[in-house]
């Protein structure tokens, strides 16, 4: 069995943050190109994982080491696949404000804001939950 990547748990809230503050900038703007730009954010998130995702690169760099040490780690799976859900709402968000549907736009765009919100005011991520429940779902695999 392969470890798995451990994260600060600091860094996806700080990146929860960012991402409720350029939703929100989406939705008062209805920007399909902004929020193309956050999609690009979910998908290096996603598939390359979180060391290379731009806002955990900033809090890596820039807010980390004001924080002090690292008190408590966990699997970054869960986080990775919380960034794939919300890549699929910012993909039909900005598909949604770019092909001329701006509610189609502002619902996929408030679904992902409320997830990033909840997660980065209390600490609740629902894509980790739901990454939790597929995995509890799936047949256990056997050699």
């Amino acid at each position: 069995m392969t470890p798995t990547r451990q994260v600060d748990v600091r860094g996806p809230r700080f990146g929860a943050w960012v991402t409720t503050v350029v939703l929100a900038v989406v939705l008062l703007t209805g920007s399909g190109w902004l929020l193309a730009v956050q999609a690009v954010v979910f998908a290096v998130g996603a598939f390359a994982g979180l060391r290379y995702a731009p806002y955990g690169v900033l809090f890596r760099t820039l807010v980390a080491p004001r924080l002090g040490p690292v008190t408590e780690r966990e699997d970054e799976a869960p986080p990775r696949f919380a960034q794939l859900v919300g890549f699929g709402f910012a993909l039909v968000g900005t598909l949604g404000y770019l092909a001329g549907a701006p509610l189609v736009g502002a619902v996929a765009t408030g679904l992902a804001l409320v997830a990033a919100l909840l997660n980065a005011a209390a600490g609740f991520c629902l894509g980790c939950e739901l990454y939790l429940l597929v995995r509890r779902a799936r047949p256990a695999r056997t050699h």
